[in-house]
């Protein structure tokens, strides 16, 4: 059996897609940049522990607190009617769904839906962010076949972390400080920045620097066909029998 006897279903993208996520991402930036200015950029812990929370572990919370705030950031925007970033809804998903937060914002008569993957760097860890899983193999293949304009964001955020006494309890607050943040379409991240993980399930897309991409227009079908399945069949603990089954299995090929 070879790949190329495959007779697959071709993803087709509309055609204003790069456009549509282009537009996604400048508003998603635009809003946390409205955050940083207004100072809305930092999560204060407080505790009864006259010496403060323990830095050195605080990064192991980091991720699930700042998807939090990230998630209570657009919750606030939506609930704005008319806002000037044409957010209509947010909405926090579950722990084992692919994306953490949904987005919707209206673009002219039509809604774009965002699926947004929140990830998190912290600023005093040299190899912080470096290889994160983002999704498996088989979830994100197969949502890119039933839906060519299947839309996911990797938001990733940088954060420094210390310590502060509250004036009012003097306890010692710990501060998570959102320090920068950048959003990427995983569909155009460049090839050599995304890598492939065969050690779990059906393997996972990872990005090798979660915070420093090239990015790489491609289309869906390219995505699939150029990018995806090559790293999959090109991993030494793959062949094109598991290759198949998935693919059978997932209907990503005619019968």
């Amino acid at each position: 059996m070879k790949y190329e006897d495959l007779t697959f279903k071709i993803p087709v993208e509309s055609e204003t897609y790069r456009s549509d996520s282009d537009f996604v991402i400048a508003q998603i930036m635009a809003i946390l940049d409205e955050q940083k200015i207004s100072g809305n950029n930092k999560i204060i812990i407080n505790t009864n522990l006259k010496s403060g929370l323990p830095l050195k572990d605080i990064n192991k919370i980091a991720g699930p607190m700042i998807e939090a705030w990230a998630f209570e950031v657009f919750a606030g925007i939506r609930d704005i009617d008319d806002n000037e970033y044409s957010l209509i809804n947010a909405e926090a998903q579950e722990r084992l769904d692919m994306a953490d937060i949904i987005l919707q914002f209206r673009k002219n008569d039509r809604i774009i839906t965002g699926n947004l993957d929140v990830k998190t760097t912290a600023d005093d860890i040299p190899k912080s962010g470096r290889s994160p899983n983002l999704t498996s193999f088989s979830r994100i293949r197969t949502a890119y076949v039933k839906d060519p304009d299947f839309m996911f964001i990797i938001l990733s955020v940088k954060h420094k972390n210390y310590s502060q006494r509250n004036s009012v309890t003097n306890l010692i607050d710990g501060i998570m400080e959102i320090t920068d943040y950048k959003a990427y379409d995983l569909k155009y991240i460049s090839e050599e920045d995304i890598s492939y993980n065969p050690a779990l399930g059906t393997g996972q897309i990872q990005v090798k620097d979660i915070h420093y991409v090239n990015l790489q227009y491609r289309t869906t079908w390219e995505m699939c066909n150029k990018l995806l399945d090559q790293k999959f069949l090109h991993s030494s603990r793959r062949t094109i029998e598991d290759f198949y089954r998935e693919a059978k299995k997932n209907k990503w090929i005619k019968e």
